[in-house]
């Protein structure tokens, strides 16, 4: 399967207020099928259903980043 990435997302433009389940994918170092089971099993971040296509907001990922921190000083 070919993989096609935006080129305003490799170039890491942040104004974008919603990434692409790749986009995430690529992001977090997973494999889409992994967001796809998250979702299946309601873990990870929350996400939009628009036309049949899964969007995560941009803030509902961060968000999801901060919440799985783990250890040194908050």
């Amino acid at each position: 399967m070919s993989v096609r990435v935006s080129q305003k997302f490799a170039d890491g433009e942040r104004h974008r207020r919603h990434l692409q389940q790749l986009e995430l994918a690529l992001r977090w170092n997973l494999s889409p099928r992994t967001l796809e089971r998250w979702r299946w099993l309601g873990k990870g971040p929350a996400y939009l259903k628009l036309g049949g296509r899964v969007a995560y907001r941009l803030e509902d990922v961060e968000a999801h980043e901060t919440a799985q921190r783990r250890g040194g000083a908050r």
